[in-house]
């Protein structure tokens, strides 16, 4: 494996502006330590056309296209078309990022819930897994999802229970974790990886959000993805290689890399 082991950053808004500036060199950093893929999932129609240009370069990121909760305002029914039109011309490796968030303000869930069952429909029919967002809405998130049978897919920055990751990985979900996982107070977090089992578990960075520890209130980004590994493996008193091996397989497994 090297020096360095091979990691796959699960979901990182690399199209995002803030790495405008300095897209390629964070690309090298992130090559650097070993982040040899990035999955891109997409927030909103008029920036699908920015992931498709990064993605074509190469280099080993892959896009997906999708409307987030958090963002209503910016979608329009007719996207929904639109997407189903992307999806069978740029074949991404998934549909997203998508979901529920009930934290925002004016959630408007009735909206919300009308999205999510569009993408999940477009994913059942595509037959492509689904990058779900799930913000003090797992409950109605599984509850949605049993009404898909046959979707799979992932919940990023998974935060929910123990129970609803257990009901998550029998419908054949995968949940993934980043930098608040780093944080010591983050103890719900850290009992969850180390009680779920690995080969349902996948690491990412959500950069440019949700920075680890060492690195709070600065932009993230995917070079420090190890860092989510190293908290990991010492939850889990695993080595490194190992996780790193069995995450980036699962990815691999789940997005048919």
């Amino acid at each position: 494996m090297g020096i360095h082991p091979r990691l796959i950053d699960s979901h990182v808004h690399f199209d995002d502006t803030s790495f405008d500036t300095d897209r390629a060199e964070a690309l090298q950093r992130a090559q650097a330590v070993g982040v040899e893929a990035q999955i891109i999932p997409a927030i909103k129609a008029e920036w699908w056309p920015r992931i498709r240009q990064l993605c074509q370069a190469g280099s080993g990121l892959y896009a997906t296209y999708g409307l987030h909760p958090m963002y209503l305002a910016d979608h329009l029914p007719e996207h929904i078309e639109s997407l189903h039109t992307w999806v069978e011309q740029e074949n991404p490796v998934a549909i997203g990022e998508c979901g529920l968030d009930f934290y925002i303000d004016n959630p408007q869930p009735e909206t919300q819930q009308f999205y999510f069952e569009q993408q999940l429909e477009l994913a059942r029919q595509s037959n492509l897994p689904v990058i779900i967002h799930a913000r003090r809405s797992v409950e109605a998130v599984i509850n949605t999802l049993r009404r898909y049978a046959g979707v799979t897919g992932v919940l990023h920055s998974y935060a929910g229970s123990e129970q609803q990751a257990r009901q998550l990985i029998d419908m054949g979900f995968y949940l993934s974790f980043g930098g608040p996982i780093t944080y010591e107070r983050s103890m719900r977090l850290h009992k969850l990886v180390q009680n779920l089992p690995l080969n349902f578990i996948l690491l990412e960075t959500d950069a440019p959000d949700q920075p680890g520890s060492t690195h709070r209130g600065e932009r993230n980004e995917p070079a420090y993805l190890p860092e989510v590994l190293d908290a990991i493996s010492r939850l889990r008193d695993e080595s490194a290689d190992f996780i790193a091996a069995q995450t980036s397989a699962n990815t691999r497994r789940l997005f048919n890399l």
